[in-house]
């Protein structure tokens, strides 16, 4: 079993640096000029930097390698008003980017607009030949692509050969040459020297309805007010928090635009999400678009039951949108359901793993669009690389597979090892997918014991960094403001973890579904905060915890609003019982 340590950045800093320059600046409280050494940003001009955040220092869109042709061919479809198709990815970055510039060009005067996007379950992830040959033959002129594309080549050759130019968008990292297509927008292809690699697809697309909005303007074939870029902001936030590209640069300044677009959407369907989830009215974070409404949204094409994220993104009604929404959170009810119901059963299965150093488990009673996320519960569970696969009637398993957190195993090595018994795998070295047949599990299992029993296992000590230690007096609302005056947070610029040592633990409920709830006190100064502690591991049992004792908390800070109240609390990453 692995040994779980904490580390605090802070000290990190001071023990290696020891003439590190601090924050000068005594406007900041202490505890944020300490915060901000943790994280490396002393420097006066940077540190502005961070909390301004301006759209007037985005980067020009046409910087971006093959934006210039793409926009070219888009006005000529504009002038001859050609039929054009947006096709996106199935996920939450595609969707919220086919969306996104589905509403810019309509609103820029594109008249002879449709979208396309693949099923999950039935056509898997791509731009597919068969859909490209059906938009042909329904007389489409130009598609562009939106997440997804950098990869086609088979698709761009049907397009090529059907007339169809094809217009790629895409942040994904590409092979060493490019699908034939009239012009590929990526800033991670080579040769491209925008430095906005950090962008999701949706991201992207973005940028590229920015360079089309003002080569129509300039040429005077719409006006300035015809369509404010601002509009379509909550699409952006929403793909590039669920899609996890790091908040820097670009991305920061518009996430944190783009959450104050989220509060104040005009769109009604995500109005209508928002009201159902009590989260208008108010400022939002980063996290509450992540992990409370995101999630109701992907649950739509994980279930394919009909309805899609796309159908409430563009639609216009309120009264239709309220009606969608209730069937939203049905889907999501059903999918917690399953995705309930299959980490029972796989960890029930797991009773008789053999291997201490992966973990592979499949079957028929597994829903394909819960796969991930039981793999995720196990994965952190069991610390070890999980491959779970749900089994088809015709007899395919199609898996998904997620890496321990802290872990650094390979999970596409693993998947390499084992390549000789797949039909085909993919994806990265913390999440991947694949496919094989229900009689090749056996040496699937044996292939991946050769390999993992081989492999160096680094991770024996899994570390856990935070920012600093704090004391819980120090956990107000002016401390709140001010980080959120420094969010917004995510990927690349996390929240912040802060370190409560040798606090008291005043109370303790077991919450439906295996959460906790703390309340924990600082004896020194007599102060007292709630604190969540949301699927703690097997680890931490209600049975080791009693009134009275010390414990140590890695916890971020957080507004918790309820009943029209606004108060702050702990939102607790780990515990280290002192018993």
């Amino acid at each position: 079993m692995s040994k779980h340590i904490w580390r605090s950045k802070e000290h990190a800093v001071l023990n290696s640096h020891p003439a590190a320059p601090v924050v000068s600046d005594e406007s900041y409280p202490s505890l944020i000029r300490r915060f901000l050494l943790a994280r490396g940003l002393t420097e006066p001009l940077k540190i502005k930097d961070l909390f301004s955040a301006k759209l007037s220092d985005l980067k020009d869109p046409f910087t971006m390698k093959g934006m210039d042709l793409a926009v070219e061919r888009l006005v000529k479809a504009f002038k001859a008003q050609e039929k054009v198709c947006v096709y996106a990815d199935f996920d939450l970055d595609g969707t919220s980017g086919c969306a996104l510039l589905r509403e810019g060009l309509m609103k820029l005067g594109f008249k002879n607009l449709v979208h396309a996007q693949p099923k999950r379950l039935s056509d898997g992830y791509g731009f597919h030949a068969h859909i490209v040959e059906e938009l042909a033959q329904n007389g489409v002129n130009v598609i562009v692509t939106v997440d997804v594309g950098i990869t086609a080549f088979e698709a761009a050759l049907k397009a090529k050969a059907c007339g169809v130019d094809v217009i790629i968008t895409d942040h994904h990292q590409p092979a060493e040459t490019l699908p034939d297509a009239l012009v590929v927008v990526n800033p991670n292809q080579k040769a491209c020297t925008s430095n906005l690699g950090y962008l999701c697809g949706a991201g992207v697309a973005f940028y590229l309805l920015r360079a089309l909005k003002r080569v129509l303007v300039q040429e005077g074939l719409v006006e300035e007010s015809a369509f404010d870029l601002k509009t379509v902001l909550d699409f952006f936030c929403i793909a590039t928090l669920t899609d996890m590209v790091p908040l820097v640069d670009d991305n920061r300044a518009l996430v944190k635009h783009g959450l104050i677009a989220i509060e104040k959407t005009t769109h009604p369907g995500l109005k209508a999400l928002l009201e159902s989830l009590g989260l208008d009215g108010r400022a939002l974070s980063s996290s509450d678009v992540a992990i409370r409404f995101a999630p109701k949204l992907n649950a739509l094409s994980r279930m394919e039951n009909g309805m899609l994220p796309i159908d409430i993104m563009i639609e216009e009604d309120i009264q239709v949108a309220r009606s969608k929404v209730e069937q939203i959170l049905e889907n999501n009810s059903t999918r917690v359901q399953l995705q309930g119901e299959g980490e029972k059963e796989a960890l029930e299965a797991l009773k008789a793993w053999p291997h201490e150093d992966f973990v592979v488990v499949a079957s028929e009673q597994f829903h394909r669009g819960v796969i991930g996320l039981i793999a995720t519960k196990i994965a952190g569970q069991k610390n070890v690389p999980t491959f779970v696969g749900s089994i088809s009637k015709e007899g395919s398993v199609v898996g998904s597979a997620r890496r321990a957190p802290g872990s650094s195993l390979s999970l596409l090595r693993g998947l390499e090892a084992a390549s000789s018994v797949l039909m085909r795998f993919g994806g990265h070295d913390a999440a991947a997918g694949f496919e094989l047949k229900v009689e090749d599990l056996s040496k699937f299992q044996e292939l991946l014991a050769e390999f993992y029993s081989q492999a160096e296992v680094s991770d024996s000590v899994v570390v856990s960094e935070y920012d600093l230690d704090a004391g819980l007096s120090e956990v107000n609302e002016g401390l709140m403001k001010w980080f959120d005056a420094l969010g917004p947070f995510g990927q690349g610029f996390q929240n912040p973890l802060l370190c409560f040592k040798d606090v008291t633990l005043k109370d303790f409920h077991l919450l439906k579904g295996g959460h906790l709830k703390l309340k924990v006190e600082d004896e020194n100064t007599g102060r007292k905060l709630d604190a969540l502690y949301f699927s703690p591991p097997p680890s931490i049992s209600p049975d080791d915890l009693r009134k009275g004792i010390k414990i140590n908390l890695l916890a971020e800070v957080q507004w918790n609003y309820f009943a029209g109240n606004k108060s702050v609390q702990l939102l607790v990453k780990d515990v280290g019982l002192n018993i």
